[in-house]
């Protein structure tokens, strides 16, 4: 089973999030942490050039949004999203291995702010790749996408001399609003009346603010269990259908907001720490950045 072969490489369940809190947080934020300043690749440039797997982007962002009072922190490209997209990508990660990722997979990303980068790198590797966040970031979404999806080996300089990608859109990598606190997950999010669930719901450091963290557990708990409902009624004819996989990159800032998170995945979910050799050396504990793994609770465990 391809659930049980990945669990198989990721170490021990966090069985009890409150047994041993204290000495997990302390381990994580008392190691040397790079300072980050605060997390942004830069919060001052209108366009920021990055390159994954040997392919160049373009990503246009907003300074300006960012500065606006509110929640617009998806305005600007942040460190950890080109590690992760990077990462993902990757032919050796573990979670191609074991095919908890294939080229079949059916994916959903939460707040995926401006750039899409994550679903830029991985959609041409999956069937389908739904990229979701609140509607201030839909234009920027947009535009990124269509400069950027057709993606040729060419420099940052010869991309600012006006040798843009194709626009065309591939059928498999969309942007649709979805706002934690207010819309309903259902089916429709995939975008196809023949897919009624994902198989791997993203979230690239979305933890930031304690406000938030009951509405994104939630919201990943939702779409996780569009699949459980999908087998409790055996809409696909198939009744071992893998369970939809969680994956949550976060950089460590605060270790209250990290506790609160976890405890609060944890009454959800079945929970796994990414292992370090599992991830790119960008991503491992020592850089300020940590993956977790999560698994919605059921009754039937693999």
């Amino acid at each position: 089973m391809i659930l049980r072969d990945l669990l198989g490489h990721l170490g021990p369940e966090i069985q009890d999030p409150e047994e041993g809190m204290l000495n997990r947080t302390f381990l994580l934020f008392s190691q040397e942490i790079p300072s980050q300043n605060l997390g942004f690749v830069d919060s001052q440039a209108t366009t920021i050039d990055i390159t994954i797997g040997g392919k160049d982007y373009t990503i246009h962002q907003s300074p300006t949004i960012l500065n606006r009072p509110g929640s617009t922190t998806g305005a600007v490209v942040w460190k950890i999203t080109p590690l992760v997209a990077s990462w993902l990508s990757l032919a050796d990660n573990i979670l191609w291995k074991t095919q908890a990722l294939s080229s079949s997979s059916n994916v959903l990303e939460l707040g995926c702010g401006i750039s899409g980068l994550v679903g830029l790198a991985l959609s041409p590797l999956v069937s389908r790749y739904v990229l979701t966040d609140q509607t201030y970031v839909a234009r920027f979404v947009e535009k990124n996408l269509g400069e950027n999806l057709i993606v040729q080996q060419r420099s940052p300089a010869q991309k600012r001399k006006g040798k843009l990608p194709s626009t065309a859109n591939p059928p498999n990598l969309r942007f649709t609003a979805l706002d934690w606190e207010l819309d309903e997950v259902t089916p429709s999010l995939t975008g196809s009346p023949d897919i009624a669930s994902f198989d791997a719901v993203i979230a690239c450091d979305c933890i930031y603010n304690d406000t938030l963290i009951k509405p994104l557990v939630q919201t990943c708990a939702d779409v996780c269990g569009l699949r459980q409902r999908c087998q409790e009624a055996d809409q696909s004819g198939d009744v071992d259908m893998t369970p939809t996989l969680c994956i949550v990159a976060q950089q460590l800032r605060d270790p209250e907001i990290f506790e609160g998170w976890i405890k609060e995945f944890s009454r959800h979910f079945r929970v796994w720490r990414m292992p370090e050799e599992a991830l790119s050396k960008g991503l491992r504990a020592n850089t300020g950045f940590v993956v977790h793994i999560g698994v919605l609770k059921s009754t039937n465990r693999p």
